[in-house]
Order: structure tokens, then sequence, then C-alpha cells
């Protein structure tokens, strides 16, 4: 029976950060534990082809919630990483990390050491900016952060009709102030993705103290009294651990594996047949996730970049991207957008995602025709869901309640979010350019009801899911992790995920969950950052 001093669940854009961190020391043997493969298929590496990737499935894992009435009875279908990199390997590259009140918010939470001022220095270490530098930014990190290399027509018109209704433009959306519209930075480099493997993992492959296991899966967690001391996988293999354990297999799968493990809810997991190791009733809550919602407009010309894909098109964009990393195939298609204060709080409460295309979703054929797709996103919601086991056998899907806008003022923020894209949509810029609106059809937005029926039956995941296994103080009985990413009560293993927020960030998921893994590394190792 192997033992090492760490083992690491989850090989996604956290673990990856993780292995890095840990195994700089080599006194430490560490092990990497990753579910699914290797980022191995090309088309994870090309910045544009990262739809081909989630179009074959073999590479995510798309997780179903149960019906969910907030939907008008659709399930949340959550695609999610499962390679190497994980979510930062099929992700659309956009570096955000969120706004300065989410932090200091969490702060006032409980969870002291977790303020902007706290996190920004390890937001800097493991940055390394192209063009920024200085009080927000690094240069020094593995992760390399871009410039757009290619900017397409529509992207253009979106950022300057947004302008033409008074959304003011913003060139950093995570420097001094979040709130504009702009292109975003991408964790790229050199027209390529740069995945947290990429960033983080290929250096640490390099060492003899670091073990990889990919398309290996963890069962659940064991135990001596209260200290982890190994995990066992679903072929019975067992992996022992003298140090630490962290998860990072997300916040859908980690909550899993704490209940599977006797971590949870002690009579739920008690009616199971499930031997209790500690009764913590918020493994499995809080669940939360961005919607966003489609505004579609189609074009007078054929001018997106449908059908760029096939034929003679799609072997000149490679061959140019071949010869010279540029063109199509270097963008990361969600060029631009921003985030707009549509409640007039002081704090932007609506993001945009914007594609130079008709798009769908895996419930939805996209409309027909070209045009560009604006995706109003809320971005702090305050409906909440919940993952629970139906039994004590690992390989059994979870009960997954989403528990989507089932809170009204998540209905209300995507009408005003809308409404924004709406009027976006008809700013000079881009009216010169769209024929017509197709989504929503042109009336419904004047219709309440019938507005808000449309955001039931359309809106979509942004792929953030988080919130269930939230950090918080000792006496917050909800609480799974402290600020120190302990679970209360256990000795030997942390979460190091997603899952540990106790509010959804405002903005894109991935930077962040790698800064908690950068600071889950630094409480494990003891070391301070430097940022």
């Amino acid at each position: 029976m192997a033992t090492y001093d760490y083992i690491i669940v989850g090989g996604g854009s956290s673990g990856c950060v993780l292995a890095n961190r840990l195994s700089e020391n080599p006194a430490h043997n560490v092990l990497l534990i990753e579910s699914g493969r290797r980022d191995a298929d090309p088309w994870i590496h090309i910045p544009a082809t990262f739809f081909k990737v989630l179009g074959k499935g073999i590479d995510i894992h798309p997780y179903a919630s149960n019906p969910d009435k907030g939907l008008n009875g659709r399930p949340s279908i959550v695609p999610q990483g499962n390679v190497l990199g994980g979510g930062s390997s099929v992700n659309a590259m956009i570096y955000v990390r969120g706004h300065r009140n989410d932090y200091d918010t969490w702060l006032q939470m409980g969870c002291q050491g977790w303020s902007y001022e706290d996190v920004l220095p390890a937001f800097r270490s493991l940055e390394n900016n192209e063009r920024l530098n200085g009080q927000f930014h690094g240069r020094k990190g593995s992760l390399s952060v871009s410039d757009p290399r290619h900017r397409h027509p529509l992207s253009e018109a979106f950022v300057k009709a947004a302008t033409e209704i008074g959304i003011p433009h913003n060139d950093d959306f995570n420097g001094a102030d979040q709130a504009g519209v702009g292109f975003y930075q991408s964790t790229t480099y050199g027209g390529r993705r740069w995945s947290s493997a990429q960033a983080f993992l290929r250096e640490a492959e390099k060492r003899s103290n670091l073990t990889v296991l990919t398309e290996r899966r963890v069962a659940r967690i064991l135990f001596e009294g209260l200290t982890a001391i190994g995990v066992e996988l679903l072929d019975g293999t067992i992996f022992k651990a003298s140090r630490e354990i962290a998860l990072t297999a997300g916040a859908i799968a980690t909550p899993k594996i704490l209940q599977l493990s006797g971590i949870g809810e002690g009579a739920h997991l008690s009616s199971l047949g499930i031997k209790v190791v500690a009764d913590l009733p918020g493994v499995g809550a809080n669940y939360q996730d961005h919607l966003e919602v489609p505004v579609q407009g189609e074009t007078r010309e054929p001018i997106s970049i449908l059908g760029h894909d096939k034929g003679l098109r799609a072997v000149g964009h490679m061959l140019r991207y071949l010869t010279s990393h540029r063109g199509l195939l270097a963008s990361n298609v969600v060029e631009c957008g921003g985030f707009v204060d549509t409640a007039g709080t002081g704090q932007p409460d609506v993001q945009f995602h914007v594609l130079p295309v008709l798009i769908g979703f895996v419930d939805r054929e996209p409309e027909p025709g070209h045009g560009l797709s604006i995706g109003p996103c809320y971005l702090r919601p305050r409906s909440r869901g919940w993952i629970r086991l139906k039994s004590s056998n690992p390989t059994e899907q979870t009960d997954f309640n989403a528990n989507l806008l089932s809170d009204p003022a998540d209905i209300e923020t995507l009408v005003r979010g809308v409404e924004t894209a709406i009027r976006i949509l008809d700013a000079p810029a881009l009216a010169k350019l769209v024929k017509r609106r197709v989504l929503p059809r042109p009336g419904v937005e004047k219709d309440p009801e019938a507005l808000r029926d449309y955001i039931r039956q359309s809106a979509k995941t942004v792929f953030h899911p988080a919130g269930t296994a939230r950090m918080g103080r000792a006496d917050d009985r909800m609480a799974v992790v402290g600020p120190d990413l302990k679970v209360r009560g256990i000795e030997g293993l942390r979460v190091c995920d997603a899952s540990v927020m106790p509010t959804l960030v405002s903005g894109n998921t991935n930077a962040p969950t790698m800064m908690i893994a950068a600071r889950g590394a630094a409480f494990m190792t003891g070391k301070t950052i430097s940022g």
C-alpha cells in the first residue's frame, strides 16, 4: 500500500495549483488523482476549438439536476471539465477575479483572512500578465494572462454599442473598478490556451516526487478516528496519506465524496447506512450557480463565425493559426463583455458574455443564420440548492436540486439584464449590422409575464457551480470548513476548490478557484505568499 505525504483528489484548476505548490519541496511525496484523461486532445489547446471539446463530450462530465421548477421543469445541465486542468482546459479562458466586495463580504461572513486585500497577493503570485502590472497584477507567476489576438467585428460593434448607451469602457476588469465593457483578458500564451495544467502541472510533472494518476476515481476518504489517513478508489485501491488530503474535485463532486466518507448531515448519512465521521449539515447545501439568458440578433450580412469550422474556410483558419498562432483560431470566441450595475447599488450585478455567432445549448438548438449572442448573467444569486446522496453507492448519481431562480430577486436581475442587452442591440453601432432580434422574440420584453417566462424557459448555466462546502466561523453550524480550509472537526483534510465559497464571486470562477488552491497550499506548507 503506497503512502504519500499529500494526496490531492481532483486534477482540475485547483488541483494542478496544489500539485505544483506542494511538490516544490523535494522532501514531500505528492499524489494527484484525476478521474478524467490527460489533456492530450489537440483541440483543448487551440483557444477557439473548445466548442469541439465540449461537443465530443469525452473530457467533460455533464451533471444534470432534478427537474427544476424555476426553469419551467427543465433540469439544470452543468457540464464540468473531466480532464487534467478541469474547467481551465475546456472553458472560454476568461480571466476575471470578481469584485473586491465579494471577498470583503466573505470576511464579514466570518472568513477571517479572506478580504480582498488578503487574497490579492495570491492572485498576483499566480499571474504572469502580458500587459498589466503594478498594484493589481503580477508578472512573475506561471499563469499567462494576455489580451485577445483576434477581435471579431461583431465584438468590436458590441463594445461600441454599449458605450453608446452610456456604459463606460473598461480595459481591466480586475483593476480598480470592475464596471464597464471591453475585451476580456484570457488565460492564453502565444495564441494557445494556458490552462492550470499547462501553467502549473507541466512544471511539477518534471519532479520525481509528484505522481499523477488519471482515469481513476476516488470513492471515499478513509479515517482513523477523526483523522483522514487515506483514500479508497472505486476499484478498491487504497493510498495512504501521512500529512494531509485535499479535495479539489469541484463543487458537485466534492460534497458527494465528503458524504460518501461520512461527513455530512448525520441523520441523512445514517439513514443510508453510512458511518458518520462528522455531523456537518452544510455539506452539499448552499449550492449556487451563475445563469445567463440569450439575447440574440440576426445580422444583415453573413459576418458571424457560423460555418468557419468547415470546408476551405476551416483549412484557411488552421493554416494561418499554424503559421502565426493568430487569426480566428487564436480567439477565445467570448472575446468581450462587461459588468453593469442595473440596480443602481454602486456595484455591477450583471455580466455580459458576447459571442459573434447564434448559439444554442444542450437542450436547445441554435437559431438559424448569422448573428451574435449577448448573454446577460446575474452575478450574486440569492437562490440556493443542494446535493445529497441517494445511497452509499459511489457510482450512483446524487439527488441534485439546483433550485435555481427560486428567489424572485434573481429573476428581476435577469429581467434588467435582458432589457439592458436589448438596448445595446438597438444602439447604432449594432443596429446597422443587425437585421432583426431573434431572441427574445420582439414584443416579449413589453409583456412582464411573458418576459419572465422566457427567462425561466431559456436560462442556462455559465458553468460556475460553487458553495457546497462553504467556509465560515467555528460557531456557524452550516460551515463545512474554517478559514484555513480544514474540514471542521477533522484532522488532515481540507477542501480547496469552489465548494468553499460562501457566496459566488461576481464573475468567472476559474481564477478565484486557483487563488483558493494557492492559499490552501500555503496553509498546508506554512509558506507565505508574496505577490
